[in-house]
């Protein structure tokens, strides 16, 4: 069974490759590499040829067969406009739901009960935020210095 981490990084793991490569050309390898020194140890490079290869199809990165000394040449991607765009859509959507799923964790607001009724003419209710009177006669009057008889 899948680990709630990989279940979570299915939909995002385009943009990410995206935002590696958006720091500078790299191969298969080395970008499974850098994933690694974020924190993703768990992502089979199987799966990060597979998006290279999706990506590829996509048009969003140009693609360099550059000759390897140990075996076949190797490709190396690099982030075109197009997928610079893809890019800049990803972190606009990962901003929206990044901040969504944020304030689901904070509390919410305390209901408004009984004892804070909603007509209520104390000092704190809406009459006295208004500038209306107090409970208090011989209070001040919230607009000047006078006093109420």
């Amino acid at each position: 069974m899948p680990s709630p981490m990989t279940e979570m990084l299915k939909g995002t793991l385009e943009g990410i490759v995206l935002a590696i490569l958006a720091a500078g050309p790299a191969y298969g390898y080395e970008i499974t590499a850098r994933l690694r020194e974020q924190g993703f140890e768990d992502l089979a490079e199987g799966t990060i040829y597979a998006l290279l290869v999706r990506i590829e199809q996509k048009g969003l990165v140009d693609v360099e067969k550059v000759p390897s000394q140990k075996g076949p040449p190797r490709k190396v991607f690099t982030l075109n406009p197009q997928g610079s765009a893809s890019l800049a859509e990803f972190w606009t959507t990962w901003d929206f739901l990044a901040g969504s799923i944020e304030r689901l964790r904070e509390p919410a607001p305390a209901p408004i009960g009984p004892e804070t009724p909603l007509g209520s003419e104390t000092a704190i209710g809406p009459k006295a935020a208004l500038g209306g009177a107090s409970e208090n006669p011989q209070a001040p009057h919230p607009r000047d210095d006078r006093t109420r008889s």
